[in-house]
């Protein structure tokens, strides 16, 4: 698969069905309902928007990666919540009402901390001369326009054809899995001649942030005495970003048009199914028990 397919072509494609799924699953109250879950909603928005940010440059310090791979860590790092944060928490038994509320939340609000982020690890671990970086403005409005747009014309579809709005986001929730494993499988066959090199050196680390991401989102929830469901959301949402979005501020020509900074959020989006899976078990698991007590 040639290199401008890919970026041109099946990348935008399969941001725009995963965003329009995610738009045809939210109604008006989504946004809304952060004042039904004030404290819970807080704190989630926190941990994602600044906390994870800065762990995803702890880690990129941290992990002996090369100056691009550490970028792409912190890039993935600096993106919002994605649907399948709302699929896992629903397979956990978790507040999916909260789920997607800070998914909505996060997904507008990190339009504007994407740029400053990024262009922040840029000079970081590329130098301060480096030629890279995404302007500020129009990023932001490059951005609104890939995930905005879906979404609300999902939610338009939402509210106007509700029947038929859910039964296409199941197929739309397959179709978006198709397409990111499309662009996975095209950005490891493009860089197959590194690509156990990248493994070996991203894999560990990207490990290493979807747990401690989780590790975090239960932690604060913990402290903040929040009940189990709820707890269950925030660590879902906290440790699963939006690797589609990762992906494509890496390498799509609008944006770093750099598929080797990609690396992080392919093999990211390989590893949070096994660990996503396996929180959403036990999480499930605890709560039957608690409900049979």
């Amino acid at each position: 698969m040639e290199s401008t397919v890919l970026t041109a072509v099946f990348l935008p494609l399969a941001l725009f069905v995963v965003m329009l799924g995610m738009g045809l699953g939210l109604k008006p109250t989504d946004f809304t309902r952060v004042w039904v879950y004030p404290k819970a909603a807080m704190i989630g928005l926190l941990a994602q928007i600044v906390l994870l940010p800065m762990v995803g440059f702890g880690l990129a310090a941290l992990f002996p990666l090369t100056p691009e791979l550490a970028v792409g860590l912190v890039v993935l790092a600096a993106c919002p919540g994605g649907p399948t944060s709302n699929v896992l928490t629903y397979l956990a038994k978790g507040n999916v009402a909260l789920s997607i509320t800070l998914t909505a939340m996060s997904s507008l609000v990190t339009v504007l901390t994407i740029p400053l982020v990024i262009n922040l690890a840029m000079v970081t671990f590329l130098g301060a001369g480096t030629s890279l970086q995404l302007p500020f403005l129009s990023t932001v409005a490059q951005i609104a326009v890939i995930t905005i747009i879906p979404v609300g014309l999902g939610m338009v579809l939402h509210r106007s054809l509700p029947q038929v709005a859910a039964k296409a986001e199941r197929g739309v929730k397959w179709l978006s899995l198709f397409l990111l494993g499309l662009i996975i499988v095209g950005l490891l066959v493009q860089q197959r001649a590194n690509v156990l090199t990248f493994f070996a050196q991203v894999g560990a680390a990207t490990l290493a942030l979807n747990l401690v991401a989780m590790a975090l989102g239960y932690g604060i929830a913990t402290l903040a005495r929040l009940d189990q469901p709820t707890s269950t959301a925030i660590t879902v949402e906290v440790g699963i970003q939006n690797g589609t979005l990762a992906i494509a501020l890496a390498s799509a020509p609008t944006f770093l048009n750099q598929p080797t900074l990609a690396i992080p959020a392919a093999i990211y989006s390989l590893l949070m199914f096994v660990t996503g899976g396996l929180f959403a078990a036990w999480a499930a698991q605890r709560r039957r028990r608690a409900e049979s007590i």
